[in-house]
């Protein structure tokens, strides 16, 4: 591990220089593309703007120089307050408009807007107005000046303790985000998208902690190949979680979404198998017990010191265990999910060569979830319940189920019986997965228009589970090869499921099911069944 220090220097401006009463000073030239603090002057004196400005200019904070923005009456104040909510400091006067102008902002700022993170600075140059005691007792404010006593000085030391402020806050708060997230996680450990929420929820902490910037990602193996691939230098990193630049690089490959120069700290930790630290780089190497690697990388916006060394190192220590708990629990999850695929498609195998056709209905299921706004639970429960709507199917004669011409109507009311005896044989449980399973193997050949089975429900008496997984099915089922029919072509699919729609299809559902065709046709590209593949 390397720290490295630079010495500080003196601070960027002269406290000296003459208060020249300017109408404007232009903004202060942005150095590095860091982020500056946003400071609002409110004040109805025209002179007053100039002064600070002036003796503002220059003067930085961590770095990051400060943006000015004016107003010159309370209405004006509260507008700008309300436009730049990440403000940090509002340099208010009390008298502009009326004689308690200012006052009234801090009510607005604080009752209306709710911002109880802006700092507050009350300017006065009629102390007798508002009295400093019954000000501070009375109203929410972080400091109160009499225009008299700011000098150059007093202004700057003012702000730099107003920001300090500031800053902290912001860490509490991120932190608190940070945290609550990773309590979200932890609440859904067996989710499979629980590893993506928990390493947000990290990089939050980890940036919170730090007083660090935006920029961070986390990195993840691929899947089971990770054993295979982890010491190969060709092993595939995909982005899990990100924030600031790379947030918008999930789910792509390392070496396409981050700097090559990163992408190589990144392999070197992994080679090392240790956490790698320097003046402005942090790199956490995470190694679970099902041999997946898990790569944490942060850009700092400031030197890493010899006390932020440790805490990363202690840090990565207690996130090294709790990857490792997420990963045999989402093990464990893809485990049982992967059972259920096998036994249905061994079910499904008797009738025909249907190959990934349980996989795709889990995931068309998902998807069709996720597009009409439910729950990601609820998205992911219908993964997993999906696959089994066919499970009844266990029961019926391979004479009947394995025919390949058309049903007598004597052999398709004994195929009609797969939907309840599928419903009775998982009703059995008391697990979520296992109840919506039973639920849509009773309900997914029910229609929209009240002409399905087994109990001829209507519209929304048919569970929104059961609508789902019936349109998923059908368009699988015609997209795909079966034993008795060839695969047709998808515009062919639509047309038919169009033509059902308000019939045998919820019409919500179907339009959806068209908007975003794409999706679908992607999944079932990338589960291809045997034959196609």
């Amino acid at each position: 591990m390397t720290i490295r220090h630079e010495p500080t220097g003196s601070m960027p401006f002269d406290a000296t220089q003459p208060f020249v009463p300017l109408d404007d000073v232009p903004e202060p030239a942005q150095h590095g593309g860091a982020t500056p603090w946003k400071i609002i002057i409110a004040d109805d004196d025209d002179a007053v703007h100039g002064i600070s400005k002036m003796v503002l200019r220059d003067f930085r904070f961590e770095g990051r120089y400060l943006h000015f923005l004016s107003a010159h009456s309370g209405e004006a104040t509260r507008r700008l307050v309300a436009e730049h909510p990440d403000a940090a400091i509002l340099l208010l006067d009390v008298v502009m408009e009326t004689e308690n102008a200012g006052l009234d902002v801090v009510r607005h700022v604080r009752d209306v807007l709710r911002n109880p993170f802006i700092r507050i600075i009350l300017r006065t140059g009629q102390p007798g107005q508002a009295p400093e005691s019954w000000v501070v007792v009375n109203y929410d404010i972080n400091d109160y000046k009499e225009k008299t006593e700011l000098t150059a000085q007093k202004l700057v030391t003012t702000v730099i303790a107003a920001l300090r402020a500031y800053r902290d806050i912001q860490v509490i708060e991120r932190s608190r985000r940070g945290l609550e997230q990773i309590i979200e996680a932890s609440r859904n450990l067996f989710e499979p998208q629980s590893l993506a929420q928990f390493s947000k929820g990290v990089l939050q902490q980890l940036t919170a902690l730090l007083h660090l910037g935006a920029d961070s990602v986390h990195l993840k193996s691929a899947g089971f190949a990770a054993e295979r691939e982890t010491d190969t230098e060709n092993a595939e990193f995909h982005i899990l979680a990100g924030t600031g630049v790379y947030e918008s690089t999930v789910g792509r490959r390392m070496a396409e979404a981050v700097p090559g120069a990163v992408v190589r700290r990144l392999l070197q930790a992994r080679d090392a198998r240790q956490t790698l630290i320097d003046a402005n780089d942090f790199v956490g190497y995470f190694r679970s017990s099902t041999l997946t690697e898990n790569l944490v990388y942060l850009h700092t916006r400031r030197l890493l010191n010899d006390v932020d060394a440790d805490l990363l190192q202690l840090f990565a220590s207690n996130v090294g265990i709790a990857f490792d708990n997420v990963h045999l629990n989402e093990e464990l999850t893809n485990a049982q999910l992967e059972l259920v695929h096998m036994l249905c498609e061994l079910i499904e195998a008797r009738s025909s060569d249907t190959g990934r056709h349980v996989v795709r209905v889990g995931e068309f299921s998902c998807r069709l979830g996720q597009l009409i706004g439910l729950p990601e639970r609820e998205c992911q429960l219908l993964r997993q319940a999906a696959p089994m709507h066919d499970l009844g199917k266990i029961a019926i004669p391979d004479a009947i189920l394995c025919q390949p011409g058309r049903l007598d109507a004597a052999q398709f009311e004994v195929i009609k019986t797969h939907t309840t005896i599928g419903h009775r044989l998982l009703a059995r449980s008391r697990r979520p997965a296992m109840r919506a399973a039973a639920l849509i193997a009773q309900q997914h050949h029910e229609s929209w228009d009240g002409g399905g089975y087994p109990d001829g429900r209507r519209g929304e008496q048919i569970h929104l589970y059961g609508r789902i997984v019936g349109l998923a099915d059908t368009f699988d089922a015609l997209a795909n090869k079966r034993v008795h029919k060839a695969a047709w072509p998808m515009h062919q699919v639509m047309d038919y499921v169009q033509g059902q729609s308000g019939a045998r299809f919820d019409p919500r559902l179907v339009r959806v099911l068209n908007e975003h065709l794409e999706d679908f046709v992607r999944i079932q590209e990338d589960h291809p069944d045997a034959a196609a593949a």
